[in-house]
């Protein structure tokens, strides 16, 4: 069996924005107009196709992201909905991690907002060609210039804009297509389904040349042949410049910027067009690099079905019907049902009994798949996210995904005796999906404790253990995720280990020398003690104590963080040592290290966006600076309102929403994002460690 679309015809994009900018109303246009549904979902029925969780569909947000195939222009489009709300970035960042291109959907009238800027930054990382959608064209206060303006100052793009709109607000009727300079406008009656080509309206045809000529000046300047051409008087054919414009689109050098209302059916379809016209194909996106987990040396794989089979893992699900599947991402190869291939994180086998597509939360079984697809595995047993699949023939260990980490938690635990066990299964099922998403048990209270992104993530997790998993528990008040770290290096820490256990006495000395690291370096152990007689089981029994000390601090009891522990010296005597005794021996050394390395409790720091009338902004300020607040800026937006941002210890934020919308007649809205961790001032730790405060 041979592949249906050349892979030079398949675009796998995301669909990525802030909360309530339009993704998934502009996604559920997308498959109207292809063809693959037959009537458009709306989220405020709880009718889309790609929001099809219960939970998704009661609050009206996108909370996993959902693969769905559609067929354009004879080109297959692989499209992932992601959730626009902060604590669910995780969806996003690893979408971005296996997506070829990018649609990033803005508000007209708010233009770049928190989130946008966030899901900007990490496409930057994984280095996405993107095209713009400036959605609700049709709202009061829309501004075009104004959106393409924040793209340029804010994210630091080269914005080209190919539209301009026809009509302002509820004006709005349709677009001017710079390049073709034609007029395209869409009916109501047949939900926009067939767009009307014409001639530019009377009155826009001055401006419409001006612009266009704007955006061919921009377009050759990418390009040094059209350059020559263009200042030679010549004038350039129009696909001249659309495969000049993709070009410069995939090196990151120009952003396309298009137009439109989804909610009015307005735009879609030239936005199909240009992710057809300017987004790659896998063949465009250079070969994937990773590393031979037997050689330890570099390769790579390119998009080619002749190579050995490659494919990231880069989503974990829950299906009812299937149990456990395995989103994949094929960068290499062709993969059929019933071959087996290896993890080359785990070093184990995998048989793929069954191949799926997914259209959402549906399943269309698939006999092969081939390097650009993206499909689902069920009933794989070693595999998690991250892991690499690749043929045994041509191991090879593709870069992980790296995730944020949780910033709050709250107390868990069952109802009942019989609640425990299943509680348990679920938690663990939760933790296989969601990456931010953790369980411990904290050593001084016993208590299990679930963390996650915000308020919000812990909340639908919680309703998804009492719908989906049939458990009943009873949860706490959310907690901070304090860290702990030391501040200055200390050398010389010991930990001496003699015990006499019946019979036989344990014995192990250790030395470690403790340095803080920069924040978000994580933790890391080296062993600088030379000893070809000591043992390598040792050496690592004293590398498990260090990094196990680590989960508790000497403050509040609060993970570590930050830290390098390195092992200088060890004494051990046959037969007294063991690997307990230098496991022990090592938490010892740790333990005293870090009540001499100056410890403090750091907090959680948010950046925060209100957006409130301006009538209310002196009440939000006073309330944002009672609660330990650092105001950044503020600025006007359109409708008489203003955007204050603020750095805000997470601390402080419980409970805001309540306030704000009291404070502000129920006008006012916030987002709140993870920014860093910071030292906790000498009060606010009394509070905490008497147990009166947080």
């Amino acid at each position: 069996m041979s592949r249906q679309y050349p892979l030079g015809s398949i675009r796998n994009i995301g669909i990525i924005a802030h909360i309530d900018a339009g993704k998934t109303t502009t996604t559920e246009r997308v498959l109207y107009y292809t063809g693959r549904t037959h009537r458009i979902g709306s989220v405020d029925n709880g009718t889309t196709v790609t929001d099809w969780m219960d939970q998704e569909r009661e609050r009206g947000i996108t909370i996993t992201a959902a693969a769905i195939t559609a067929y354009w222009r004879d080109h297959q489009i692989n499209i992932i909905d992601t959730p626009g709300h902060i604590d669910f970035t995780a969806e996003v960042q690893r979408s971005l991690r296996v997506l070829d291109g990018g649609v990033v959907v803005f508000d007209g009238v708010a233009g770049v907002e928190p989130q946008s800027e966030t899901v900007w930054r990490q496409a930057d990382r994984y280095q996405v060609p993107r095209i713009c959608f400036v959605n609700k064209m049709d709202r009061m206060g829309a501004d075009l210039n104004h959106t393409v303006d924040m793209v340029r100052d804010r994210l630091g793009a080269r914005p080209i804009l190919l539209q301009l709109p026809i009509g302002r607000e509820s004006q709005f009727e349709g677009v001017v297509d710079l390049l073709s300079v034609q007029a395209i406008t869409w009916l109501e009656e047949d939900l926009g389904a067939v767009p009307i080509v014409g001639p530019v309206p009377a009155g826009l045809e001055e401006e419409a040349q001006l612009l266009r000529m704007q955006v061919v000046e921009q377009i050759v300047e990418t390009d040094d042949g059209l350059t020559s051409r263009y200042l030679d008087g010549e004038p350039i054919p129009l696909e001249d410049l659309r495969a000049a414009l993709r070009h410069a689109t995939l090196a990151g050098a120009l952003t396309p910027i298009l137009c439109g209302s989804a909610l009015r059916n307005k735009g879609v379809q030239p936005l199909l067009d240009a992710i057809v016209d300017y987004l790659p194909s896998p063949l465009d996106v250079q070969a994937i690099v990773g590393v031979n987990p037997f050689t330890k040396k570099e390769e790579t794989r390119v998009a080619d079905e002749a190579m050995p089979v490659a494919g990231l893992v880069f989503k974990i699900a829950s299906d009812p019907y299937v149990g456990r599947l395995a989103y994949l991402r094929l960068y290499s190869g062709r993969l059929q049902s019933g071959q087996t291939l290896l993890n080359a994180n785990k070093g184990k086998k995998e048989r793929l009994n069954r191949l799926v597509r997914m259209y959402a939360d549906r399943r269309e079984d698939a006999a092969e798949a081939y390097a650009g697809d993206i499909v689902a595995v069920p009933g794989l047993k070693f595999t998690y996210t991250g892991d690499t699949l690749c043929d045994p023939r041509g191991p090879i260990v593709l870069e992980n995904i790296a995730f944020p980490e949780p910033v709050i938690s709250v107390a868990i635990e069952p109802k009942t005796a019989a609640d425990q066990d299943r509680l348990t299964d679920a938690l663990n099922r939760l933790a296989d999906e969601d990456p931010t998403f953790g369980v411990r048990v904290n050593d001084q209270t016993g208590q299990m404790l679930i963390s996650g992104m915000g308020e919000l993530h812990l909340e639908v997790l919680v309703t998804r253990l009492l719908r989906e998993f049939k458990v009943q528990a009873n949860v706490g008040r959310p907690r901070v995720a304090y860290r702990e770290t030391i501040t200055v290096p200390v050398l010389g820490a010991e930990g001496r280990f003699v015990r006499q256990a019946g019979v036989r006495s344990q014995f192990a000395v250790v030395v470690l020398d403790l340095f803080p690291q920069p924040a978000g370096t994580g933790n890391q152990f080296e062993n600088r003690h030379v000893d070809p007689r000591m043992p390598a089981l040792f050496v690592s029994a004293v590398e498990a104590g260090a990094m196990e000390a680590m989960e508790s601090g000497v403050i509040a009891g609060y993970p570590m963080v930050d830290i390098k522990a390195v092992l200088t010296s060890c004494t051990y005597e046959e037969p007294e040592s063991t690997e307990m005794a230098f496991k022990v021996a090592a938490s010892m050394a740790f333990q005293d290290g870090v009540q001499r390395g100056a410890p403090v409790l750091l907090e959680p720091v948010m950046k925060v966006e209100v957006v409130a009338p301006e009538e209310f902004t002196g009440e939000v300020l006073g309330n944002l600076s009672s609660r330990r607040s650092t105001i950044e800026g503020m600025s006007p937006r359109a409708g008489a309102l203003h955007v204050i941002d603020a750095r805000v210890p997470l601390a402080e934020m419980f409970g805001y929403a309540t306030q704000l919308r009291s404070m502000s007649q129920g006008r006012g809205t916030f987002t709140l994002e993870f920014d860093h961790y910071d030292r906790v001032s000498d009060a606010v730790l009394e509070g905490i460690t008497s147990g009166s405060r947080y």
